[in-house]
């Protein structure tokens, strides 16, 4: 809830619209984080899902995956690491059985995000979403930490492009190019993805980390280690939103230990168009519609008539 009492007078327009030649118009500045959410089918019984700006789907490969063996979460102070490994049913599966349970909420945009071994995987899972109806945009996932060669594609920016370049060259969807915060210096991969062809950036994912058991000596995480999340990581994304702000003109969708809309307002100032909800959303599942209800209130608290005009605002 907000800390702000909301005053009396005209509501706030909270919508937003993510990039010019292919804009993506959202109600609300408010999705979910790929892998937090399963496919908002599932939290569907606790909140009202259409209320969300957009819906991001769990990672989609090509074929399915079972996820890496052995444990796969530890809770760490402030946050967790997962080594899940992208576990899904695979393309086929979600077209036949997931998408159709997507369209059930009407007009709400669906982001599907997308990950791949290779520069092809990706391609050709752009292709085929392409020709689905009810799909709004691509998150295209180069950056995930728990699986093999995970950081290839988003740890320099000729490989970066590359991934970009090859999606853009058969899907006419808005691509939301998610990169890793692993690297020295984010602004160099971002400028190559909007030159490859990119509309928009989600940043940022997880950040590499490893726990391990003092018992066994061991690290506790079979696959050794795994992506740190939750509000540990938040002033880490915070500066590397800011920090992309600065570099390219692409709208920014901003995650990495958001927890209440307090935290989402620090990334609009930093330059975010919208927000994502990730580890938040296993503590409280009602955290989404808890931030959009917080950036409301504040808006008519501060008589700021469109959310959007606060884009930005702490480079100003």
């Amino acid at each position: 809830m907000s800390n702000s009492p909301a005053q009396a007078g005209v509501t706030p327009d909270l919508a937003v619209t993510l990039g010019t030649r292919r804009p993506l118009r959202l109600k609300n500045p408010v999705t979910t984080a790929s892998g937090t959410f399963g496919y908002g089918v599932e939290f569907a019984p606790y909140m009202d899902i259409t209320a969300l700006g957009a819906l991001t789907t769990k990672a989609l490969t090509l074929e399915a995956r079972e996820g890496n063996p052995g444990r796969r979460l530890v809770e760490t102070p402030a946050g967790m690491l997962n080594s899940i490994g992208l576990m899904n049913a695979g393309l086929e599966h979600f077209l036949r059985e997931t998408l159709p349970q997507l369209r059930q909420f009407g007009d709400l945009p669906i982001i599907v995000n997308i990950s791949g071994h290779t520069v092809s995987e990706y391609a050709t899972l752009a292709e085929r979403l392409n020709q689905e109806p009810g799909i709004a945009a691509l998150e295209v996932n180069i950056s995930c930490p728990n699986v093999e060669n995970g950081l290839l594609f988003a740890s320099l920016p000729e490989s970066a492009a590359l991934v970009t370049r090859a999606v853009r060259e058969v899907c006419d969807l808005p691509l939301f190019i998610k990169l890793t915060p692993n690297v020295s210096d984010i602004a160099p991969i971002a400028k190559a993805v909007e030159e490859a062809g990119a509309d928009g950036i989600s940043l940022i994912n997880s950040v590499l980390g490893m726990a391990i058991d003092i018992q066994t000596r061991q690290a506790i995480l079979q696959a050794t280690f795994g992506g740190l999340s939750g509000p540990a990581i938040r002033p880490i994304a915070l500066r590397m939103v800011y920090q992309v702000y600065q570099a390219c003109s692409l709208p920014i969708i901003g995650m990495g230990g958001i927890t209440t809309w307090e935290d989402a307002l620090e990334f609009i100032f930093a330059g975010a168009s919208a927000v994502a909800i990730g580890t938040a959303n296993l503590v409280n599942p009602r955290a989404t519609v808890e931030v959009i209800q917080g950036l409301g209130e504040y808006c008519q608290y501060h008589k700021v008539a469109c959310l959007a005009e606060l884009i930005g605002a702490a480079h100003r």
